[in-house]
């Protein structure tokens, strides 16, 4: 057993992502289903593009999933903070991300300036008013967690989760993501109208006193344990790989795509299967767990030939597999 993250059960596991769900829930009314996918991806260490038009409380979400951790103690060694965020702007440089390397003539040496990539949680404002140039300078940092500056390599939080947000691709003034962006995310989401039970909600209690702060938060120890404890206890049968495998090839269908899912696709979807599976109650993945996270695990990973819909290509391709997986296990039941 790692001495750095001790084992916890599934029921330990459990109770963190319900400490952050409630502290979420406090601030982002009538959002459950999202606020479940955003912490399926946080501990499946992936991240998460959300995308939607003003005001429809992307940007509440992020913060209040960031602050649901506590802060690092004072004066610890190298703490990295909680939550940073960066607002994403035409005229951004990469360095404004990433960090930068400043000379000190004092002591005639280099020194390293971190820029807000160093955080346990980073939001992401807007990542598609900003240039190719400064979105790219994201790639390493979400697919490797350290950074490149000036031909020295630096490590990122263990934890790192981008947790980003966007206009659609219509509004004024956006750059779209390339597809090598965009499979660095483990979910896309929509974040539609919300019901008008919740938004008349939202209206009664805006303006008034917030309690959030009276909730518990999370440690980042407690997420890195909880990850690890996943993968290891929560089974995932051959036949669920072979699931994912056949989904991908209906992917790749050269008549309806350009381009299919990528094996890094495949690899992320596991972990967030995994999760999934805890939360609803299960030590095993199931094909409710694919059929449920097929959507925003696929559908943003996909360059389309005209005329082909998403959303109908990713029902299309899951349908065979999940037939035939559910075929097995009633055989070898």
């Amino acid at each position: 057993m790692d001495l750095m993250h001790p084992e916890l059960t599934l029921d330990d596991v459990r109770s963190i992502p319900a400490r952050l769900r409630d502290r979420v829930r406090h601030d982002v009314i009538g959002r459950d289903d999202i606020i479940e996918l955003v912490l399926i991806a946080l501990f499946a260490d992936g991240h998460v593009l959300l995308e939607d038009y003003p005001g429809s409380g992307k940007t509440t979400l992020a913060k209040a999933l960031g602050h649901g951790f506590a802060e690092a103690a004072q004066g610890a060694p190298e703490a990295i903070p909680s939550f940073r965020r960066v607002q994403f702007t035409p005229d951004l440089l990469p360095s404004d991300v990433t960090g930068v390397t400043l000379f000190d003539p004092n002591n005639a040496t280099f020194t390293f300036r971190r820029g807000p990539v160093f955080a346990s949680v980073l939001l992401v404002d807007e990542i598609n008013r900003t240039s190719p140039k400064v979105q790219s300078a994201l790639l390493e940092a979400m697919a490797e967690k350290q950074v490149t500056v000036d031909n020295v390599s630096h490590r990122l939080d263990e934890l790192f989760f981008v947790i980003a947000t966007q206009n659609p691709l219509d509004s004024v003034g956006t750059y779209p993501l390339p597809l090598a962006q965009l499979d660095r995310f483990l979910f896309k989401l929509s974040m539609k109208h919300i019901d008008p039970a919740s938004e008349l909600k939202v209206l009664q209690t805006w303006g008034h006193p917030r309690q959030a702060a009276e909730l518990p938060q999370v440690q980042r120890e407690e997420v890195l344990a909880a990850r690890a404890a996943v993968r290891r206890q929560v089974a995932v049968s051959g036949a669920i790989e072979q699931c994912l495998v056949d989904v991908a090839q209906g992917l790749r269908d050269p008549r309806r795509t350009r381009q299919g899912v990528s094996t890094r696709c495949l690899v992320q979807a596991v972990p967030a299967l995994q999760m999934r599976a805890v939360l609803h109650g299960r030590d095993f993945v199931s094909s409710e767990d694919l059929e449920a996270l097929s959507q925003p695990l696929f559908r943003h990973r996909l360059e389309l030939m005209p005329g082909v819909q998403g959303e109908a290509l990713v029902q299309d391709a899951l349908r065979a597999p999940i037939e035939r997986l559910s075929r097995g296990t009633l055989g070898a039941a």
